[in-house]
């Protein structure tokens, strides 16, 4: 298997949630130094692929915004990251689709060049981040063809991204060196906790 290029991979921005833990705002929209989460999360994310999508069920003209293509859940019950990868998959037309967070807006820069040398290595459908013992799912680089499984496991009731992977073969991608990347932000008080300048590049 041929370590995926740059050109070859779409990348996806996982903003379709409800934002519970948020107090129900729409999270990729908060302010962080004056700038959307989501914002910071493209400005890492978008020079490591080929074209940026991202996943929002609200507020689609401000994230159109940010200067990419908004899809919605193709799913009318906010069935979580999963549905928003199934958009994602579908409106994708290169053969690879890494997809990060929009909580989370530290992640490293090198990010998708290193699920890509997994995933090559591993000859896997998809590379997922991991630090210690912990998998960071909704950070993963996969084959776009992986999208009838993907449909068939969500159309059984399936919800989970870890219970999905066991269906694939997929490899995980240690970033021991970069753990304080993964940082994610659920709440107002670690919104004001927090300051892009905190996690190194």
């Amino acid at each position: 298997m041929t370590r995926p290029s740059r050109d070859d991979i779409t990348g996806l921005l996982l903003a379709g949630g409800l934002g519970r833990r948020m107090g129900g705002i729409d999270k990729g929209l908060a302010l962080l130094d004056g700038q959307p989460l989501a914002a910071h999360v493209l400005t890492r994310l978008a020079p490591q692929v080929g074209s940026v999508l991202i996943n929002a069920n609200r507020n689609g003209e401000a994230y159109a915004s940010l200067g990419a293509a908004v899809i919605p859940d193709l799913r009318g019950d906010f069935a979580g990251p999963l549905a928003g990868l199934e958009a994602g998959l579908t409106a994708c037309r290169t053969a690879y689709l890494a997809c990060a967070p929009c909580d989370s807006p530290f992640l490293p820069a090198d990010l998708v060049p290193r699920l890509a040398d997994a995933l090559a290595a591993g000859q896997a459908s998809v590379a997922v981040a991991r630090t210690g013992e912990q998998l960071h799912p909704v950070f993963a680089l996969m084959r776009s063809d992986v999208l009838a499984d993907l449909q068939a496991f969500l159309h059984a009731g399936g919800r989970r991204m870890e219970s999905w992977l066991q269906r694939l073969c997929w490899v995980a991608c240690s970033f021991d060196d970069k753990a304080e990347a993964f940082t994610n932000i659920n709440t107002t008080d670690e919104l004001r906790a927090h300051h892009p300048g905190d996690i190194p590049q």
